[in-house]
C-alpha cells in the first residue's frame, strides 16, 4: 500500500521527534507528541482505501490524473518530516504543506469523479494537513532560530 509506505519514508526522518519536539516551544493548543502516530496511522489507512476504491472503479486508465494527484501528494507527505524534523527547516516545511494541502484538495475533487465515498475518505486527512499547516507555522514562529537556517 502506496500510503503506509509513504507514512514509512516520513517515519525515517521522524527518528529523534519525540525529544526535538518535545524541547520545541508550541502554542497552547498543540497536541501531544503522542497523538501524531495514531491520527496519522489511521489516515494512511484511510488513503489507501480511497485510491483503492478509484483504483478499483477505474483502474489506472480510467483514472489516471486522479491517482497521479494521489501519488504527487503521497510524495509532498513525506517530504515534508524529512523537511521539518530532519533538516529543520520549518520554512521549507511550511511551502510544502500549503502544497500538499492543495494537493489533497485536487485528488479529493478528482477522487470525487470517479467515486465520491473515496472523496469523503479524505476529509478527515484535509481537516488533519489544515491544522498541521496553523500548527506547522506556530512552530515556525516561535522557534525560529532553530528552525531556519
Amino acid at each position: 500500500m502506496a500510503s503506509l509506505a509513504t507514512g514509512a519514508v516520513g517515519a525515517l526522518a521522524t527518528r529523534n521527534a519525540r525529544e526535538f519536539y518535545g524541547a520545541l516551544a508550541k502554542p497552547p493548543w498543540a497536541p501531544p507528541g503522542w497523538l501524531f502516530g495514531p491520527v496519522w496511522t489511521t489516515l494512511y489507512l484511510m488513503m489507501g482505501v480511497a485510491a483503492w476504491l478509484v483504483w478499483r472503479r477505474a483502474g489506472w486508465d480510467g483514472a489516471a490524473v486522479a491517482l497521479s494527484l494521489y501519488v504527487g501528494q503521497l510524495l509532498c507527505n513525506a517530504l515534508w518530516s524529512w523537511l521539518f524534523f530532519a533538516w529543520r527547516r520549518a520554512d521549507l516545511a511550511f511551502a510544502d504543506i500549503v502544497l500538499l494541502a492543495g494537493l489533497i484538495v485536487a485528488t479529493a475533487f478528482a477522487f470525487a469523479r470517479v467515486r465520491m465515498l473515496a472523496a469523503v475518505l479524505l476529509l478527515p486527512y484535509l481537516a488533519w494537513v489544515s491544522f498541521a499547516t496553523a500548527l506547522t507555522l506556530a512552530l515556525w514562529r516561535l522557534n525560529a532560530e532553530q528552525l531556519s537556517r
